[in-house]
């Protein structure tokens, strides 16, 4: 046994499963790192270089994914009826409340300067004060307003396809952080499958040493760890039993995790306030709703001048007055851009439109759900298993010529 132990041939012989070992590793892991690795393409194009699968294809992945989840665990109005119109409304108002007067000076010292400033003290101070008790109600108006068509002015698809296939980084994100364990099982599946199928390898060298054997099994290492991972992440759809053990795809098992884990990327981070007011007042029906906000705003210099509208047409003009009603609505745009930048509040709003997406997403059929980690794996995946067998083969063909000191003929 001893004499065995330290024969070159023993080693030998030990060394394919071990490689085979590595080769399925090595191939998994780089298969996940050209997945999403690069972010840029680097390299001569259009042929020698690479770009992560992922964002090579970013507009097509994002579509995928909110095929397979936003569009089938929220509408438009349900997502902003979980913003709640109302609060938002009330949060708009305390955040221009304690500033009226800074915007009411800013706006009127640029476009009357010598008016506003020769104004007394206390007829400015109306204005101020008739600005503070007209602004809640001309900011519900707005606000019921807009959320009574709010499914015409939010393109809320197009709005996380955009940022996602913008943001390459937090696309990548939303699969490495959502498939995290899936990722991992295939990588470390490859030292163990590949180990299996180096057992067979050994036992097939040990009576048959033809040239091809082992790079053969070199290839067909870099390519059945791959696919046997994937079966074992997707496949069965449902729970099977055999016997006394419950099968069922390792990524199916975990559908609530991974809906608490994607919600809180899409609730906080895309779908936030911030953002579907900016894509509410620049998509592509952004020109309609800047008009909304535009016609709700001028009345308040109706309002506020009140008796003195007639003092107050003459010192403008007919024109000025008419000027100074745009302002007020290009104001009131730019306070709507700029307002929703309260972590606080975004994070309170982001919060309750997650919970209905958990619980919508959770309900999810299997063959739904598994289209929200599938995509990155489908997509050009025979490339990925090309390379791992290509890798495999010159692994195989190395492991002849310097491991058994054999050589073609």
């Amino acid at each position: 046994m001893s004499e065995l132990l330290h024969s070159a041939e023993f080693w030998q012989y030990l060394s394919i499963p071990v490689i085979a070992a590595l080769i399925g590793w090595v191939t998994n892991w780089l298969a996940i790192k050209m997945t999403f690795y690069p972010l840029e393409f680097i390299g001569v194009r259009p042929i020698w270089g690479w770009q992560g699968i992922i964002p090579s294809k970013a507009r097509k992945m994002a579509a995928k994914s909110v095929d397979a989840t936003i569009s089938k665990i929220g509408t438009v109005r349900e997502i902003f009826e979980q913003i709640d119109p109302q609060v938002l409304g009330e949060y708009v108002v305390q955040t221009v409340e304690p500033r009226t007067e800074e915007y009411v000076d800013e706006l009127m010292l640029r476009e009357y300067p010598t008016f506003w400033e020769n104004l007394p003290a206390s007829a400015r101070k109306m204005v101020y004060d008739r600005v503070r008790r007209s602004t809640p109600q001309l900011v519900d108006n707005l606000v019921d307003d807009l959320s009574a068509n709010i499914e015409g002015l939010l393109d809320i698809k197009g709005m996380v396809i955009e940022q996602l296939a913008t943001d390459k980084r937090l696309l990548n994100r939303i699969f490495l952080e959502c498939g995290e364990k899936e990722f991992r099982f295939i990588v470390n599946s490859g030292l163990y499958f590949g180990f299996l199928f180096g057992l067979v390898q050994m036992a097939v060298w040990y009576f048959y040493q033809a040239w091809w054997v082992l790079p053969f099994f070199g290839l067909l290492v870099g390519w059945a760890t791959n696919w046997i991972a994937l079966n074992v992440i997707f496949r069965p759809l449902r729970e099977r039993k055999v016997g006394p053990i419950l099968l069922q795809g390792l990524f199916l098992k975990r559908q609530r995790e991974v809906a608490e884990s994607f919600c809180y990327i899409v609730t906080h981070e895309i779908l936030t306030v911030g953002n579907i007011i900016n894509a509410v007042l620049n998509g592509p029906n952004g020109d309609r709703a800047k008009n909304m906000v535009r016609k709700h705003m001028k009345p308040l210099v109706d309002e506020t001048t009140g008796i003195a509208k007639a003092l107050t047409q003459m010192a403008f003009g007919p024109t000025g007055f008419a000027t100074l009603k745009n302002q007020v609505g290009e104001k009131a745009l730019e306070i709507s851009s700029s307002s929703f930048n309260n972590p606080v509040f975004e994070k309170d709003r982001a919060e309750a439109v997650e919970s209905i997406m958990v619980e919508r997403m959770v309900a999810l059929s299997s063959e739904e759900f598994q289209d929200l980690l599938r995509p990155c794996f489908q997509e050009d995946e025979i490339k990925l298993i090309l390379v791992g067998a290509a890798l495999g083969f010159a692994a195989g063909v190395a492991q002849f010529i310097f491991v058994f000191g054999e050589q073609f003929s």
